[in-house]
């Protein structure tokens, strides 16, 4: 059985898309392996999006099928 999961998609136009890696604290930590990106549900995934939106990066929701 599957379930959908989502990941934070960072792009800011240059460089290569950036993934949500952890939340903490400290402003988000990326990195731009997708292996290594944060997987979690949609609504803090959503809060994520929002928190981190600025006119300099556009974050985008990614779902991902995740065996269980």
């Amino acid at each position: 059985m599957t379930s959908i999961k989502f990941v934070v998609r960072v792009s800011t136009g240059t460089r290569a898309p950036a993934y949500v890696q952890a939340i903490g604290k400290t402003p988000f930590q990326m990195t731009t392996n997708r292996k290594l990106a944060l997987i979690m549900g949609k609504f803090t995934a959503e809060d994520a999006a929002k928190s981190i939106q600025n006119s300099r990066c556009t974050p985008e929701i990614v779902p991902i099928h995740v065996s269980a």
